[in-house]
């Protein structure tokens, strides 16, 4: 502690949780605030099912085309369509009222599986198949496959349901038969099998959200529920899958290309991986040039957050070094502590034959999204970002640092901000 300051706590005794230093680095910000090209988020939550109050995600639909707008996102693709009511009240706000700017997922009831005993019930299997059957007639684009599959949802006998179990093999191939996309998630982050101590590296979100936690003995371990996840898309080779947050497995790109070699029905999209993958740039973008065709852009920030858009930008066009994942500053101004892992990121910076294929062009063959208004280039450059140049491809002016002392924040004592008081 130096002299003449009032902190309570030394260095020693400073709590993890309150550590949350400032970074002394002094580099460039390059300003990205609309992207190279027209941009289609296959990765996004706009329904109700993951609102706590039940509301619809992201505000009124016109708000939230105003958003994507600005943003420079010419489709979204809503996973939140759930089922029969829902999926068809999904439908209506989003995909029936904007044609070609939504695109909405629905989900399998997995309660059809309560009565069945056994992953050799082939009438379960025919009851899942039948409900993709009834989704497409309704309008659904894909099927989502959620985490829970593997992780809590069991069968009649109270068996847990694995993602290579023979039901879920036969709905999904139907999937494919319906032309139906399968975006899946399998497990979490590896930490969150990891055990909960001084080594878990995402150990301050887990003492937040402790219930994400999967570490324990009534789960099955992260590298079985991969393993199930890969038998399922080797099971199904005429369905096509997106396995979201980079392949399930975002902190092993090598593994992830290794996959994407042995299957070629499975593609990867980038949701809620800023963090991992903008720890590792050099690696991503070795990914993306290897499989130029089968990484596709999700963002899942949801509700969509413009803030949240520009990071990711700014991570795919940019070299910039060092900087945030995530908002690191809170309304006062105070830096706050990452969500996910305290490390900071650094750019890609995509030539642009692979930014066009990550930002759509991977997208628009997977979803097989049909000329239209929201798909048109020319149409997308004059409504949505007007201020793109003729050429299409915006400028991005570079914040140059300011060479000088740096300060604290004004009016706080060195002691306020090391105390967090």
């Amino acid at each position: 502690m130096r002299a003449g300051t009032d902190e309570s706590v030394s260095a020693a005794e400073l709590p993890v949780a309150r550590w949350c230093p400032r970074p002394a680095l002094v580099v460039p910000e390059t300003v990205v605030d609309r992207p190279r090209f027209p941009v289609v988020d296959i990765h996004n939550h706009i329904g109700r099912w993951l609102s706590p109050s039940s509301q619809w995600l992201g505000g009124t639909v016109s708000e939230l085309v105003g958003g994507l707008d600005e943003a420079g996102v010419q489709t979204l693709v809503n996973l939140d369509g759930r089922w029969d009511d829902d999926l068809a009240m999904n439908l209506e706000r989003y995909d029936l009222a904007h044609p070609g700017r939504f695109v909405t997922f629905c989900h399998l009831d997995w309660s059809a599986l309560t009565d069945s005993g056994s992953p050799d019930d082939a009438e379960a299997g025919e009851t899942l198949a039948a409900q993709l059957h009834v989704a497409a007639s309704q309008g659904a684009r894909g099927v989502k496959v959620w985490k829970d599959l593997g992780l809590s949802v069991r069968d009649g006998s109270g068996r847990l349901v694995m993602p290579d179990d023979a039901r879920v093999v036969a709905a999904l191939r139907v999937a494919g038969e319906l032309g139906l996309p399968v975006l899946i998630h399998t497990a979490d982050p590896v930490a969150f099998f990891d055990p909960l101590d001084e080594h878990n590296e995402r150990l301050d979100e887990l003492g937040t959200m402790p219930e994400w936690w999967f570490g324990g003995p009534e789960h099955p371990t992260f590298d079985e529920l991969i393993a199930a996840l890969e038998r399922l898309v080797a099971s199904c080779p005429d369905t096509t899958f997106v396995g979201a947050h980079v392949g399930c497995y975002s902190e092993n790109l090598q593994a992830v290309g290794d996959m994407l070699a042995r299957r070629p029905n499975w593609n990867v999209d980038t949701g809620g991986r800023l963090g991992e993958i903008g720890r590792q740039p050099r690696a991503f973008r070795r990914l993306v040039e290897s499989f130029p065709d089968r990484v596709v852009f999700g963002s899942d920030c949801y509700p969509p957050d413009l803030d949240e858009y520009r990071r990711w930008w700014r991570f795919l066009e940019t070299d910039d070094e060092h900087f945030a994942y995530h908002a690191d500053a809170d309304e006062s101004g105070q830096p706050t502590i990452p969500p996910q892992g305290r490390w900071r990121i650094s750019g890609v910076r995509l030539p642009d034959d692979l930014l066009s294929r990550v930002y759509r062009d991977n997208a628009v063959r997977i979803l097989d999204l049909r000329p239209g208004p929201y798909q048109s280039g020319d149409s997308l450059a004059s409504r949505i970002i007007p201020k793109w140049s003729q050429s299409g491809v915006p400028d991005h002016p570079k914040v140059e640092p300011v060479w000088g002392p740096r300060s604290t924040q004004s009016g706080a004592s060195l002691g306020a901000l090391w105390t967090g008081s």
